[in-house]
């Protein structure tokens, strides 16, 4: 057990490591530095430095705001971080073994990228939501894309956060349309995890 544990531990590091490093080259390819990024995301500098140097991990919704700010999609800064954005352009075909996944260190938030492909303009997420778990996503996330989420076992309910807010609760097999881009939180109100899928357009 301790040999699976560890291994499990070397991977998950070494996947921070890269998202790390690629959101380090984003930035500087972009000419920008910590702070500019810091002010595009609306994250502090302190957490953009500890991030690129690898002492914190972003929870999902820094990541989102990160990716927003490169005008990426959270797939998008995932998959070059992965090193998978050149060699995937012609692909139509997502092998379940190179589907790369990422868990929020706060939330428990799991995701593993079914389909995403610089060619093509739909992505399909898959998410587990633990028990009792919420996230919080921005409005920027939102803002280059439609999506529509489809709950596969669980409950989930979401809130999206305009003026008044507008809560869902959402069972297996129910499926739901974003409206237009505000703050969303995703609960899962259950005693039992929550598997939902996201599909999503580019516009």
């Amino acid at each position: 057990m301790d040999t699976i544990s560890n291994s499990a531990e070397a991977v998950a590091e070494q996947a921070a490591g890269r998202l790390a490093r690629q959101i380090t080259a984003e930035r500087e390819a972009r000419g920008w530095t910590q702070a500019t990024l810091a002010g595009r995301a609306g994250v502090s500098k302190a957490a953009v430095s500890r991030i690129e140097r690898g002492e914190m991990s972003p929870t999902a919704v820094t990541l989102l705001r990160l990716a927003g700010a490169f005008d990426l999609t959270l797939a998008g800064l995932l998959l070059r971080a992965e090193g998978g954005a050149g060699e995937r352009e012609h692909e139509r075909l997502s092998r379940a073994a190179q589907q790369p996944g990422w868990r929020d260190p706060d939330t428990g938030y799991a995701r593993r990228q079914l389909f995403a492909a610089p060619t093509h303009p739909l992505e399909a997420v898959q998410v587990t939501l633990p028990a009792g778990a919420s996230v919080t996503l921005p409005a920027s996330s939102y803002a280059h894309i439609q999506q529509l989420v489809w709950v596969q076992s669980g409950e989930l309910r979401l809130t999206e956060r305009r003026a008044p807010d507008l809560t869902w609760d959402l069972a297996a097999g129910d499926c739901l349309g974003f409206g237009a881009p505000c703050d969303v939180t995703f609960e899962n109100p259950a005693e039992q995890p929550c598997t939902y899928a996201v599909f999503v357009a580019r516009r």
